[in-house]
């Protein structure tokens, strides 16, 4: 005879929406009623259909053109073993709050935090729900417990300025992410280290905050190219931000790579569709996914996730880089 949900709740003498909850790995069942259930489930020889695993990919903030190339690789390691990808934007505190009550409701297998800080208080309300956690590109000094998968960023940072030293130029500015975040901290750590090897002193003026948005990377490089002593180069913080200095320079009425040379970080699609195709370091974005999405279903499956794995970056270069032919606002070429 055919074992039922009914019979196994009257067995465990608990109700058929708990036995059901129990089925299909939600986690608002108390321990002790979920392993007396399960028990049952397996002692009747209750046959559960396969559940295929579900990760869920967060991001801290609207999704962009760097997030699609994110979600794109996840999708792709998760499908090829029969998983599932959910995607969740975090917008504040009230929105970790929602998205944290979803999970404790829910059977997820692992979470992917990308770019992604949570208070003190949400990571604790995390750790207790016993979901493995992948970051990548950690906000802050990560959890050393916690493994985390990011880009050679410094080694970027050191490629983009020396490319451009190598050319010739010599007032170099720089576009930074946000401060924050390791990532933007290492490839200024790269930009300096290659001005410090070429003997050349970091101009604090040539060095700009940015958020890796265009706005952001619009007005640093408008101040920069505002100075009596403007740079022959500048290297974004990212493609977006690359962007953001075209645009500055064509409202200076400067030509990309005549006047100013433009160098970006991540070798997004778009790098090669902008006129002229711009030179960036590019990242593996995809294969980042891929591997953090590896790490949490290995997790999943009690595996040692492992703890830092750090991929490399390499140099692209197009159209938006050449020697410095004269100093802007009329200046002598660079010796």
């Amino acid at each position: 005879m055919k074992v039922t949900l009914a019979d196994v709740a009257a067995a465990a003498g608990v109700s058929v929406p708990t036995v059901s909850k129990v089925v299909r790995g939600r986690a608002d069942v108390a321990a002790a009623t979920r392993s007396r259930v399960e028990a049952l489930l397996a002692e009747f020889n209750y046959a559960t259909p396969r559940r295929p695993g579900l990760i869920d990919l967060v991001f801290a903030d609207k999704l962009n053109p760097w997030a699609v190339e994110i979600i794109s690789g996840a999708e792709r390691e998760a499908f090829a073993g029969g998983h599932r990808v959910a995607v969740s934007v975090l917008d504040g505190e009230a929105s970790a709050s929602q998205w944290l009550a979803r999970l404790s409701a829910s059977r997820v297998d692992g979470v992917i935090l990308v770019l992604t800080e949570l208070s003190a208080a949400h990571r604790r309300q995390l750790a207790t729900l016993h979901v493995p956690v992948v970051i990548v590109d950690p906000v802050g000094q990560p959890d050393s417990r916690i493994p985390s998968v990011g880009a050679a960023n410094w080694a970027g940072g050191l490629l983009a300025t020396e490319h451009l030293l190598e050319l010739g130029h010599r007032r170099i500015g720089t576009v930074t992410g946000r401060p924050s975040l390791l990532c933007s901290q290492a490839r200024v750590d790269g930009y300096r280290a290659a001005l410090e090897h070429a003997g050349l002193a970091a101009d604090p003026a040539l060095i700009r905050t940015g958020d890796f948005t265009f706005d952001t990377a619009l007005t640093a490089a408008d101040r920069m190219l505002s100075l009596a002593d403007p740079p022959t180069a500048i290297f974004a913080g990212n493609d977006i931000e690359a962007m953001g200095v075209y645009e500055a320079a064509r409202r200076h009425q400067l030509r990309i790579p005549d006047d100013l040379s433009v160098v970006g970080f991540d070798d997004l699609p778009m790098s090669g569709w902008v006129s002229p195709p711009l030179t960036t370091v590019a990242q593996p974005l995809a294969q980042m996914a891929a591997v953090a999405t590896r790490l949490a279903l290995r997790a999943a499956a009690d595996d040692e996730p492992g703890k830092r794995i750090e991929l490399a970056t390499s140099l692209v270069i197009r159209s938006s880089t050449a020697p410095p032919r004269h100093r802007i606002h009329g200046h002598e070429g660079a010796r």
